[in-house]
């Protein structure tokens, strides 16, 4: 499948949360653009890209279940990401891959990789616009956890900073 075919699937798999759909497309845009600028190979881009589409795929389930969606709670993504990424001609070790990232990315300790980097990346960017998260809480993140200089960039831009 394309990126553009698990997009799709995903925005079904969604099931009209508008909330969930405008995030994960937020999301997937800013990996997309940031992975891009820094030049990942194609491979790592498509990887980056698919778990920036399903990084949010355990939310519905956390709200049901918990109440909320803390990050730890976004851990059972893991196997929901499996499933739903088993008939999109990738192979087991993209969704492996895509899993974990799935399952991690409120994890900020221990980063091994620059998807996985990315990925964290376009989430917060993401959030903090949603969210109106204050300038201090920008700057910190960005001096204590951003990484790459495409993202550095992207939310000097966004913020104006």
């Amino acid at each position: 499948m394309t990126i553009s075919e698990i997009l799709r699937k995903m925005i079904a798999y969604s099931n009209g949360n508008i909330h969930d759909i405008d995030h994960l497309i937020r999301v997937w845009t800013y990996a997309k653009t940031i992975g891009e600028l820094e030049g990942i190979n194609k491979d790592t881009q498509f990887i980056l890209e698919v778990a920036a589409i399903t990084h949010d795929i355990a939310c519905p389930i956390c709200r049901e279940k918990y109440g909320n969606t803390n990050g730890k709670h976004q851990e059972e993504g893991v196997p929901l990401t499996n499933k739903f990424l088993s008939d999109c001609d990738m192979s087991e070790s993209q969704i492996d891959r895509v899993a974990y990232l799935v399952g991690h990315h409120h994890t900020l300790q221990e980063i091994d990789g620059i998807d996985y980097q990315i990925l964290i990346e376009a989430d917060y960017i993401a959030n903090a616009t949603e969210n109106g998260y204050s300038r201090e809480n920008i700057e910190n993140f960005m001096s204590k956890i951003m990484k790459t200089e495409s993202g550095k960039r992207l939310i000097q831009d966004i913020f104006c900073l």
